[in-house]
């Protein structure tokens, strides 16, 4: 199945690409958004991060013809400030991620990713990582997976699931994702599995979220990518599901707003003190009804873009 990057003109378009200018691609993925940032570049030069080797070698090939303007790194975007200090480059003009698993990773069965195919259970994006879901599900104790599918699944059953996964694991381990969805599906009731919808989707989020310490990274990931910027430069990132999008939100509203001053107090109004970032977007962007008939997973894409206005020191 051909990639469709999301969002792909939107998420170019808000980062107001100078052809001289220095971009990082925090999520290279199949290479989509970094190919039409690419295309506008003169001068200029892309770092792209992915913690998927297969994702760097496969996006190699979709940016022939520009590779003398891009470098890429195998790593995290959270550690992007690091990673680019050791190549001199100290401030960036823009930074986009889109965020989430890449549909060639849910798409290969091998990946273990997803309830729609039956494999051993993985999930790692980068799988040079000792930590798979295999062990998340076979060795957390009882509160530590209920944890896990609350914080980041926000699944309502997850007691009943984990009590299931306990009874299953102690006669044998969990081995396969199909294992796992039957072990789902017995746990709850008729009037949810009547729904529609995937039953496993909500459990097989939170582990996928675990097992790639996602949210961690995310958090990492936003406060580089916006401290890296240049005055008038930006960033635009691309969410999936709530618990991602609140966190880009807040941190984004956050920056954007200006210290609070009791209004009793005898200041100009020219005197107040602004704030370093503005929002380029108020409410988030999505994508297009074309967009949304043609790549179902842009139903849930949200795109959200803050721009450095000054940097003080």
């Amino acid at each position: 199945m051909e990639h469709k990057s999301v969002l792909l003109e939107e998420t170019v378009d808000l980062l107001n690409i100078k052809p001289d200018g220095i971009y990082v691609d925090g999520t290279l993925g199949r290479g989509g958004h970094s190919r039409l940032l690419l295309s506008k570049l003169t001068t200029g030069h892309l770092y792209a991060f992915d913690k998927d080797e297969t994702a760097i070698r496969e996006s190699s090939k979709n940016l022939e013809g520009y590779l003398d303007k891009v470098t890429m790194i195998h790593g995290d975007y959270s550690t992007m400030k690091e990673e680019l200090l050791k190549l001199g480059v100290t401030h960036v003009d823009g930074v986009m991620m889109d965020l989430g698993v890449s549909s060639p990773q849910f798409d290969d069965p091998s990946r273990g990713f997803s309830y729609r195919f039956d494999a051993r259970l993985d999930m790692r994006m980068d799988q040079s990582q000792p930590l798979s879901a295999y062990e998340v599900v076979n060795e957390y104790s009882f509160e530590q997976l209920v944890r896990v599918l609350l914080e980041y699944g926000e699944e309502k059953n997850a007691k009943r699931i984990v009590r299931n996964i306990e009874k299953q694991r102690a006669i044998a381990p969990i081995e396969t994702t199909f294992e796992l969805v039957d072990v789902i599906k017995s746990s709850l009731p008729d009037k949810i599995l009547s729904k529609k919808g995937h039953p496993a989707k909500k459990t097989f989020q939170a582990l996928r979220i675990e097992v790639n310490h996602e949210l961690d990274s995310l958090k990492e990931g936003l406060v580089d990518a916006c401290s890296l910027l240049n005055e008038g430069g930006r960033c635009a990132i691309i969410t999936f599901q709530s618990l991602e999008d609140r966190m880009v939100k807040q941190y984004f509203k956050e920056l954007s707003s200006s210290p609070y001053i009791d209004p009793k107090l005898p200041i100009k109004q020219e005197d107040l003190q602004q704030a370093d970032y503005v929002l380029v977007n108020r409410k988030a962007i999505i994508a297009t009804d074309e967009e949304m008939n043609e790549n179902r997973r842009s139903h849930s894409a949200k795109l959200r873009g803050i721009e450095r206005v000054k940097v003080t020191q």
